[in-house]
């Protein structure tokens, strides 16, 4: 589902989920270490987003 956006991080996951939003403009982090350590170092919330699947 190409399109005129960049692949995201999500694009190297194999969770059907995951990869439908490959290509959103947002910069999305899956559950990880690396989220939070960004979180807590720009002093910023996290937005989750639950999905299904």
């Amino acid at each position: 589902m190409p399109t005129n956006h960049k692949p995201n991080r999500l694009i190297k996951e194999k969770s059907p989920y995951l990869l439908q939003h490959a290509y959103n403009p947002i910069d999305w982090y899956t559950w990880c270490a690396e989220a939070f350590e960004k979180a807590k170092r720009e002093n910023k919330p996290i937005l989750l987003s639950i999905g299904y699947g």
